[in-house]
């Protein structure tokens, strides 16, 4: 199955490196002073996942769908957080058209047996593309639901045959401050750079996505790969992949690399966790209307509503410490 086929869906489906390390000193201290936010994770190790978390088919496809709303396709490509093309939510949708997607290809190493670098289309072969509508839930506090295209993550991750060292997935997206005009400033340090624990990877609600609303995923979107995890927040949902690697300690991710003490690695959804700036306890839905963009305020769910396929993964962890 080429690219092509991948991503065409008939609408009627909807279905200098001391510097930086010296900031990474001056932030942890920061965390670790009363009252200025949440302790950081990334520097000790956490807890090791359980050894088996299993859930029944019929609980991972209850968590593909849902009746809740969809949020417009002109709000889910026009609301943005993209901070290569620019910082502003609409920044994206007006800078992204200069991400050139052909040719696109992908290097995946690190501790497997069969690593290499290939196209988009050889990444995705022999993977059937599926609709999933997920809940997205932003850190800052809104959040959509929007009709994914796209491809299990683990039914790809185990193509490379990862080994009892690959503990962790670590992604990273383009850098090209060409392409990416955005990366031209100092907001973060590029390439963006995410990650996942081993499970939370092989979890079937985690999904690399090609593809919104039955088109093609559009460039302020992450086209023309990007992954997302929706019991998580928005920003571990990283864009315009081309490298995964399989690796044994937990990697550096952009956000928790930048504000340790306000963004964790796991960055599970948890109302009962404020950001060090804001509230977790409530969020507001995109409204889907000519109107206004937002609707009243709704509660934030724990996992963002997927508690019953995910909570086994983090059995006997402090979600406060590890958050």
């Amino acid at each position: 199955m080429s690219l092509r086929d991948v991503l065409r869906i008939p609408s009627s489906e909807l279905t200098d490196e001391s510097v930086y390390r010296d900031r990474r000193r001056l932030l942890a201290a920061l965390a670790a002073v009363p009252g200025l936010g949440l302790a950081a994770c990334s520097d000790a190790a956490p807890p090791p996942p359980p050894s088996t978390v299993t859930i029944t088919p019929e609980q991972a496809r209850a968590g593909f769908r849902t009746s809740e709303e969809l949020t417009r396709y002109e709000d889910v490509t026009t609301y943005n957080n993209f901070y290569e093309f620019g910082t502003g939510k609409s920044d994206p949708s007006r800078a992204g058209r200069t991400l050139r997607l052909q040719p696109w290809s992908v290097a995946v190493g690190g501790q497997c047996a069969k690593p290499g670098v290939m196209s988009l289309d050889d990444l995705l072969k022999g993977a059937t593309p599926e609709e999933r509508i997920y809940r997205l839930r932003c850190v800052e506090g809104w959040s959509m639901v929007i009709p994914w295209r796209g491809v299990p993550l683990a039914n790809v991750l185990r193509r490379f045959e990862p080994n009892s060292k690959a503990k962790y997935v670590a992604f990273t997206t383009l850098e090209d401050h060409k392409q990416m005009p955005g990366q031209g400033y100092g907001a973060l340090d590029w390439p963006y750079r995410e990650g996942l624990r081993i499970d939370e990877a092989m979890h079937p609600l985690a999904f690399l996505v090609t593809g919104l609303y039955g088109k093609p995923l559009p460039q302020q979107n992450g086209a023309p790969l990007r992954l997302v995890v929706p019991w998580k927040y928005g920003f571990k949902g990283i864009k315009s992949i081309v490298a995964i690697t399989f690796v044994e300690t937990m990697p550096f991710t952009s956000w928790n690399d930048a504000q340790p003490q306000e963004y964790g690695f796991f960055s599970n959804v948890n109302p009962s966790v404020d950001h060090p700036r804001w509230s977790q306890k409530t969020e507001r839905r995109i409204a889907g209307t000519q109107s206004k963009l937002f609707a009243e305020r709704i509660p934030t769910r724990m996992f963002n509503g997927y508690a019953d396929q995910v909570a086994g993964l983090y059995t006997g962890m402090n979600l406060r410490k590890w958050f």
